[in-house]
């Protein structure tokens, strides 16, 4: 048993010889763990004659209060944190040059080149907001892979939802939102040849206790904390996130396709039920929207009643009143 699992689990001051006896560790080791849990924001009481006790954990951000808070078998049981680096994707591309294994998760405070898509920034000050990206290794067809951002959308919102007991949704295909602003971004970039997969890295933005957004975005943008009026840990949402993820990739690879996912993604997706306008290069048009299908497509209705499907990444979907 870790050192912070322990202290959350007994509340009370416990002595430093009982920690020491309970986690199987030296006197000296755990006055070590205390002092690396105290460097990543989290506060362990000290009194003399009295020992040690985990007091109120804030937004303890790092790589032992976000394991401890994971319930995963194999996503995230190797994590890398990062107070500070350029993009947590492209730190999982060199490791993947390098051989690092599937499930491999890096997550950092602060991004100084985080990516968004079609090559737009995304910003991510210190001390507010997640940026986290999954190393995956799927053995299924390039022309499959697309479809993981739908699955990544899905368990960024039940992981917040759990967390936050707010309601987000899914604007198909993969931005999450709340009152109609965007409050995470995805991007999945993957290595491969023509019937072949190295690699596939996700990368998720998550806008956690932000206050305010730059003039331009403001009107697009949300976080928890301006929904909520209130902070929330960090750490517990990345970990049920991940924690939703190991889940629903695990179905998603027992068929290569969203059939066993479809209804949940579709009771999560703003835009089921609703009109929609499609932003197709080759023309646009309206219509009534039904969720999607086994491979993630967008069920539409035209105007004149014909039916069709609509590829994530060849075109765009908007409400017929904005963004939504």
């Amino acid at each position: 048993m870790d050192l912070l699992t322990y202290l959350r689990d007994r509340k009370e001051f416990v002595s430093g010889q009982e920690i020491a006896d309970a986690t199987g560790v030296s006197r000296n080791a755990v006055w070590k763990q205390i002092k690396a849990l105290r460097r990543e924001g989290i506060e362990v009481e000290a009194v003399s004659g009295k020992g040690y006790r985990l007091a109120d954990e804030g937004d303890a951000f790092g790589e032992r209060s976000i394991k401890a808070a994971l319930h995963t078998k194999w996503l995230g049981r190797e994590l890398i944190y990062f107070r500070e680096t350029d993009s947590t994707n492209d730190e999982l591309k060199r490791r993947a040059e390098k051989g690092a294994k599937e499930g491999l998760v890096a997550v950092a405070d602060v991004q100084t080149k985080g990516k968004g898509r079609r090559g737009r920034g995304w910003d991510n000050p210190a001390g507010v907001n997640i940026a986290m990206s999954y190393l995956l290794r799927p053995v299924f067809p390039p022309n499959t892979a697309p479809m993981m951002t739908l699955v990544m959308a899905l368990s960024a919102a039940e992981g917040i939802n759990k967390i936050s007991g707010l309601e987000v949704k899914i604007k198909w295909p993969n931005d999450i939102v709340m009152n109609g602003r965007k409050i995470v971004g995805i991007l999945t970039e993957m290595t491969a040849e023509p019937d072949y997969i190295h690699e596939v890295i996700i990368g998720t933005g998550i806008n956690v206790n932000g206050r305010e957004f730059p003039e331009e975005i403001k009107d697009k943008a949300t976080s928890l904390y301006m929904e909520a009026g209130r902070t929330f840990s960090r750490a517990e949402i990345t970990a049920a996130v991940t924690d939703a993820f190991e889940e629903y990739y695990e179905v998603f690879c027992r068929t290569d396709d969203m059939s066993g996912l479809c209804d949940i993604y579709n009771d999560s997706c703003v835009n089921v039920n609703e009109k929609v306008r499609v932003l197709d290069p080759k023309g646009e048009y309206e219509g009534i929207s039904h969720g999607i299908d086994n491979l993630g497509r967008l069920k539409v209705t035209r105007e004149d009643n014909t039916k069709g499907v609509v590829y994530a990444g060849e075109v765009s979907v908007r409400g017929i009143y904005g963004y939504v």
